[in-house]
């Protein structure tokens, strides 16, 4: 007799060995699944650590894949024609911690990261003039409740106190440690609009994931240039407390969009494409 995948899954007679596997991860118990969870990133790191020669591409990597999530929004909005899901405030600090870093790119340092940078910006203030204007009936205001300034404010006062000892005016400085910890928020109205609706857009949860993505990559190159034993890194975190307080957003932006990279991975391994959220994931 003939069965479907799912009622082979209902009888228990799942062969699938992926299947297999994921039904075994979702019995395990929350430390454990944490346990894994951090011995997944952990080789994925050595992986990375095995397969760049030159770190320092890591950077330019993460930028990339920011600028691809970026054009899968321009895609779900031009074809889709709606803007369901999608935070105006993330995009709005998205675009702040982009000009301003755009901005202290040229008066501090020129290199590719100012073309990246300023691209993804160019895309980012397109996404936020769609949502403001074209498809503006379409974007649930209600449901983004993060104000832009609940997060700058906040990122603008640590900016103030902790910010690069360089020979570059102060103003400059504070602005580069704005942009740094801005970046290492803004996608928190995102995620918490995502929260109100437990169900995720798939083109929404793409651009999150490839948020999440791009983060965990550019922590991985602090990481490894630690591992490497990267001696000016290694002194310059004893020197204050900004290469501690730069290290620390890293690691901070990756981890709030930990959660969500799981159950993303865990939707698209089971099948369903549909991403729903835990009560808790924000």
């Amino acid at each position: 007799m003939y069965y479907d995948d799912h009622t082979e899954a209902k009888l228990g007679k799942v062969k699938d060995p992926v299947v297999r596997v994921i039904k075994w991860i979702k019995s395990r118990s929350p430390r454990e699944k944490g346990i894994m969870g951090c011995l997944g990133g952990l080789l994925l790191l050595v992986l990375l650590w095995l397969v760049i020669e030159d770190h320092d591409n890591l950077f330019i990597m993460a930028e990339s894949v920011h600028f691809l999530g970026i054009g899968l929004l321009i895609y779900k909005l031009m074809t889709k024609k709606n803007a369901g899901g999608l935070s105006l405030r993330s995009q709005e600090l998205t675009a702040l911690f982009l000009a301003v870093r755009l901005f202290c790119s040229f008066m501090m340092e020129y290199d590719i990261h100012t073309v990246l940078d300023f691209l993804t910006l160019l895309a980012t203030v397109w996404v936020i003039y769609t949502l403001r204007l074209p498809l503006k009936d379409t974007y649930q205001a209600e449901q983004d409740s993060v104000q832009s300034y609940y997060v700058a404010v906040p990122c603008l006062v640590v900016a103030a106190i902790a910010h690069p000892r360089t020979h570059h005016p102060l103003v400059l400085r504070v602005l580069w440690a704005l942009c740094v910890y801005v970046e290492a928020v803004s996608v928190l109205p995102q995620l918490r609009m995502m929260q109100k609706a437990k169900v995720v857009e798939k083109f929404t949860a793409h651009y999150v994931f490839a948020l999440g993505l791009s983060r965990f990559i550019s922590c991985a190159h602090w990481i490894l240039q630690l591992i490497d034993g990267d001696s000016f890194l290694l002194q310059a975190l004893g020197s204050g407390i900004w290469p501690v307080m730069v290290l620390l957003s890293e690691v901070v932006q990756t981890f709030i969009l930990a959660d969500f990279c799981y159950f993303y991975v865990k939707s698209y391994a089971e099948g369903s494409g549909v991403i729903h959220l835990a009560a808790g994931i924000v």
